[in-house]
């Protein structure tokens, strides 16, 4: 399989260099070029399989023949080494839980999918890899975790000050080795603004390899299509209309599970549920694609005012709004309708949700209004103890903390501060 760049300014290339740059020459995002979906009778007879059977023959033309066979076996064994469950909420909504990993995040799994195909990449090279990455709350953790002690790979990860929870905090600046945590003066779309300018560096791009780790690398962004096959196995023999309810920030979680809907997975709908960072809510509504600064809000990974993979969703409907409106409703909702949503699903089920676990529950109970037959599932993409702010303040509950939470949590803090794109160059260079 090769890839090209969605700005067409640059050669097509394979899926190593492809993971290697994170971006093109041109600075485009890198996309597939083809698509070969599945036989019918591979979803037809998917409860048969296990989950790193489907995982692999989801994933493998995407990827070989840069990596072997059994070695992306291997890869993908090691990479879903946790469960995807589903838990019922109501009669015609359910919650996959994308939390089981080892950071509690569902970034876990494409930061693990991407250490170990870029570990085999940098197998025999002695020329080191740095992979820089911006956070607006879990990718940090993941990432650092993931890439905890890959040989050749340097991780220097960005994210807002104050502006992550205290558990995501630990979880990307207390693991140390290879791992390094800029704390940086601004928002979200700061960091982003600041890795992507760092990738149009010539300085920097001269003198060192530069990757990223974010979902606009196709080894982070494609494994995220394995759970939306996981819930099809789960749920197809119960359900006839099954509809995912993403909450969304950078967009490539719902990409991905439009990418798996082109590979023939019978996914009725997708629904992108945003909380006030709302560009492509308003997108589906005028037609007018306006990136914005970004908002602070309780759900804080989805706080992205410009997100990166919107393009490739694009690019998959061919820039055919039309045709994208037909797979795709947008609903926001602010701080306050998340809240009361917490409280409520609590309520209904006991069920304990995190603010970006609700935001998808409401825009699955905005979607059933005027598709009642429809059976919505909301990605709980973080467990609530990241949250604990939060939760506790509006449910009233205390739990206790899971281990991977307590290996952190009381670790110090190790961070180094910075106010610029000009301190992260002077970093990296002396690094």
């Amino acid at each position: 399989m090769n890839y090209y760049s969605l700005n067409h300014k640059a050669p097509h290339t394979t899926f190593k260099n492809a993971v290697i740059k994170g971006l093109a020459p041109d600075k485009g995002l890198y996309f597939p070029e083809s698509i070969t979906p599945l036989p019918k009778s591979f979803f037809e007879n998917i409860e048969n399989l296990s989950n790193s059977e489907i995982a692999y023959e989801a994933i493998k033309q995407f990827v070989l023949p840069d990596i072997p066979e059994a070695i992306l076996k291997n890869i993908v064994e090691e990479t879903l080494s946790f469960d995807f469950p589903i838990v019922p909420i109501t009669n015609n909504i359910s919650t996959l839980e994308l939390f089981h990993g080892p950071t509690m995040a569902f970034k876990d799994v494409g930061a693990r999918f991407m250490a170990r195909c870029l570990g085999y990449f940098n197998k025999d090279n002695d020329k080191e890899v740095t992979v820089l990455v911006a956070t607006s709350g879990d990718t940090g953790g993941a990432v650092a975790n993931g890439f905890l002690g890959v040989k050749g790979v340097n991780v220097v990860i960005l994210y807002p000050s104050g502006k992550v929870s205290a558990i995501q905090e630990k979880q990307l600046t207390t693991l140390g080795q290879n791992i390094t945590a800029l704390e940086v003066d601004g928002v979200f779309d700061d960091c982003q603004d600041m890795v992507k300018k760092a990738f149009l560096d010539d300085d920097l791009t001269s003198k060192m390899q530069l990757t990223s780790a974010n979902s606009i690398n196709v080894a982070r962004w494609l494994p995220q299509l394995f759970y939306f096959m996981f819930t099809y196995k789960q749920l197809h023999k119960t359900y006839k209309d099954i509809v995912f309810s993403v909450p969304s920030g950078n967009f490539g979680n719902i990409c991905a599970g439009m990418m798996a809907q082109q590979l023939g997975l019978p996914v009725k709908h997708f629904i992108a549920s945003n909380n006030e960072n709302n560009v492509v809510t308003e997108y589906l509504l005028t037609k007018l694609y306006k990136p914005k600064a970004s908002v602070q809000t309780i759900s804080n990974a989805m706080d992205v005012g410009n997100p990166s993979n919107f393009i490739r969703i694009q690019e998959i409907y061919k820039n055919n709004f039309e045709q994208l409106k037909e797979n795709l409703s947008s609903f926001s909702f602010t701080d306050e309708e998340t809240k009361f949503a917490m409280q409520e699903i609590y309520k209904i089920s006991s069920y304990v949700a995190d603010p970006h676990g609700a935001v998808g529950y409401l825009g699955a109970k905005a979607y059933l209004k005027d598709n009642p037959k429809a059976h919505c599932v909301f990605l709980e993409t973080a467990h609530p103890t990241k949250f604990l702010d939060v939760v506790e303040e509006v449910i009233y509950y205390k739990e206790d903390l899971p281990d991977q939470i307590k290996s952190v949590i009381y670790k110090e803090k190790a961070s180094i501060k910075i106010n610029s794109y000009l301190e992260l160059k002077q970093y990296l260079l002396n690094s």
